[in-house]
This record gives structure tokens, C-alpha cells and sequence, in this order.
């Protein structure tokens, strides 16, 4: 049975009731809601103090920032929805400079009408994700729309953690003789998202990929110190994220399509639907570049973490001063592997 504050009439209806313009009015409403969903879901000591920021103490080292929107359509998927994937999103960024996360923030736009079980849901949901990660939310803030300008709920994430002392990961650090290395499967997540919207069955059901990687970066970090570039291929896949490294580090980069790994499910839908999987988006996986002396052994911590077992290396950086992507093909061609052009999959997280 659920307590009342002597404050409240009755309790929130999570079961029939829906967001309306007084959850973000700043009144008795408002507060309600925090205190009966957001603050109870995401119970810890800097919430139970109810100011509006968070004071807390951090480990000595670089601090670092990163912060993510969250717009995915539809807000429920296989293998997760926008509650999780607002959480591993902005974890794995922070990750992504092998920072160790500490604290995040959450921001949430509401559109009136939106129901209130749902919500829970999400919130819900967030709140696992943040547990399961060791990540607590620590601050928030919510803003309620008129009926028509939102699309349900907007959540905007942003976290804070601590560099160890000895790692200097960086997007311009890939240099030529490099090697480039992938976590595991690409595309899951795109695909999965897809298949919901066009109504589209497998015998297998393709799954969302989304997963905190903070722990698989720990490991890789113990092992490999020195590792030059992480970055995890959400929006444009995996092609965009090479892109982006190549320019940032001014190399170009060659991969060979055979030992990307890619599920035999997510491949067809990809032909299916016309879309190639280098350019789908995924949320539980990560690329690597390392010397070419540390690759072998950054692989095999890789494939040692569960969410490293299908990692792989996929190719290598070379001197080029058009710094482009290419490709050796299966059929014994090279091309490049341009920019995306345009959204291939618009709202996708």
C-alpha cells in the first residue's frame, strides 16, 4: 500500500492518471510527483536533501563531463527503452575517456497527457540501470508541455567522473601502425529500433545492444594503459565514428569488412530494409585504438568481459592526408566508407 504524506490528499495514480500542466508548475503537484516517483525511484543521500544541485566530493585526478538528449522513438524497444539508454548513453561517454563514472544528473520533458504509468516505467527503468552501473542520479530537474509540443517524455542526462591517473585517452591520439578494435556486433540497436517501427518479425528477435561499459573500460585499461582512442559508434554507427577519429587524428584508417562482426539477423534486415549496418546505430558497444604491440593483449581483456566476448580487430590506421575510411571488401575490392549522408535513422536515441 502506498504511504501518504500528510501534505497530500491521496497518492499520484500511476495506474490511470496522466501528466498535466501542474506536475511542472512548481506547486503541490509538482512536488508530489517528485517525492512520489522521481525521488523514490532514485532514492540516495543527495536527493534526500532536496536542495537544487548536488554537493559532492570527488577523487583527485582530471574531472570529466559529458551530457546526452534522449529523443528515441518508440520510447519502449527490445532490450531496453528510453528510461536505460538515457543512463548507459551518458555513462559510456564519460567512459569513453576512461574516466570512471560517479554521479549523473537527469532533466525530463514531459508532454501534458502523457501517461503517468509509463512515466514510472521509465523512471523505473532508469533507476535499475543507474543501480546496476554504481552511477547514482544526484539532481534533476522536470518541465511539463503543452499537449502537442512534446512526444510524450524528452530525457536529457548528463554525467561527471574521475580520469585515473596515467591515462590520457583521446580522439586524436590514433597514429599510423595502429590498430582498430571493436567490441562486438554493430548494429543491434539500430535494427532493433527499426523492426518495431516497420512492424518487421525474425525468427530471432534482434534485441537493442544498449549496456553501461564503464566496466569493460576498467578492464581494458588495466590491461592496456595506453590506449589511444575509445568512443562508443551510437548515431552513424560504426563508419561515422571512424570518420570522426580519422579526422580528429589526421590518419586515415582501413578495415576489413570480413572480420567486422555483425549478427547474420541484423545483416538481412539491414538488406531488407536498404540499409547498410556500418552506418546503424549501436548503444552497448565501443571501438578501440591501440599500438599494434598492444593489441593482442587488449583483445583478449576485450573478449574476457561479457560485454567484450565477440570483440575483434577490424583493421589498421595509416598515413593519409585526406584522412579517409576504407574498406577491403569480401570480394577483394577497396572502397571508402564516406560520411553518413542525410538521417538513416532519424530519433534512434
Amino acid at each position: 500500500m502506498t504511504t501518504v504524506r500528510k501534505d497530500y490528499i491521496r497518492p499520484v495514480d500511476f495506474k490511470h492518471g496522466v501528466v498535466d500542466m501542474s506536475h511542472g508548475g512548481g506547486g503541490r503537484a509538482m512536488a508530489q510527483l517528485i517525492d512520489e516517483l522521481f525521488q523514490r525511484s532514485f532514492d540516495n543521500e543527495w536527493l534526500r536533501q532536496a536542495n537544487d544541485q548536488a554537493a559532492f566530493t570527488v577523487p583527485p585526478g582530471r574531472l570529466v563531463m559529458a551530457t546526452d538528449s534522449h529523443v528515441v522513438s518508440p520510447l519502449f524497444f527490445p532490450g531496453g527503452d528510453i528510461g536505460c539508454l538515457s543512463v548507459h548513453g551518458t555513462v559510456n561517454d564519460v567512459a569513453m575517456s576512461g574516466a570512471v563514472p560517479l554521479y549523473l544528473a537527469a532533466s525530463f520533458i514531459l508532454e501534458e497527457g502523457f501517461p503517468l504509468v509509463d512515466l514510472k516505467r521509465i523512471v523505473d527503468s532508469m533507476a535499475a540501470a543507474s543501480r546496476a552501473a554504481g552511477v547514482p542520479v544526484v539532481t534533476g530537474d522536470t518541465k511539463v508541455v503543452e499537449k502537442g509540443k512534446g512526444d510524450g517524455v524528452f530525457i536529457t542526462t548528463t554525467g561527471v567522473g574521475v580520469v585515473p591517473a596515467g591515462v590520457d585517452i583521446s580522439g586524436d591520439r590514433a597514429r599510423p601502425g595502429d590498430r582498430i578494435l571493436v567490441s562486438g556486433t554493430v548494429g543491434d540497436h539500430g535494427v532493433a529500433i527499426m523492426s518495431l517501427r516497420e512492424n518487421l518479425s525474425f525468427e530471432t528477435t534482434i534485441e537493442s545492444d544498449t549496456a553501461a561499459l564503464h566496466g569493460l573500460v576498467a578492464a581494458m585499461v588495466q590491461a592496456v594503459p595506453g590506449i589511444h582512442c575509445l568512443r562508443d559508434p551510437t548515431r552513424g554507427g560504426l563508419a561515422t565514428t571512424l570518420n570522426e577519429l580519422a579526422t580528429q587524428s589526421g590518419c586515415g584508417f582501413v578495415i576489413r569488412e570480413a572480420d567486422i562482426p555483425v549478427r547474420p539477423q541484423v545483416e538481412a534486415a539491414c538488406e531488407f530494409l536498404g540499409l547498410d549496418p556500418l552506418y546503424v546505430a549501436n548503444e552497448g558497444k565501443l571501438v578501440a585504438i591501440c599500438a599494434e604491440a598492444d593489441a593482442a593483449r587488449l583483445l583478449q581483456a576485450m573478449r574476457a568481459h561479457p560485454l567484450g566476448a565477440d570483440a575483434a580487430i577490424i583493421g589498421e590506421v595509416i598515413a593519409d592526408a585526406h584522412h579517409f575510411v576504407q574498406m577491403d571488401t569480401r570480394f577483394g575490392g577497396r572502397r571508402n566508407v564516406d560520411w553518413l549522408t542525410g538521417e538513416q535513422l532519424p530519433r534512434i536515441c
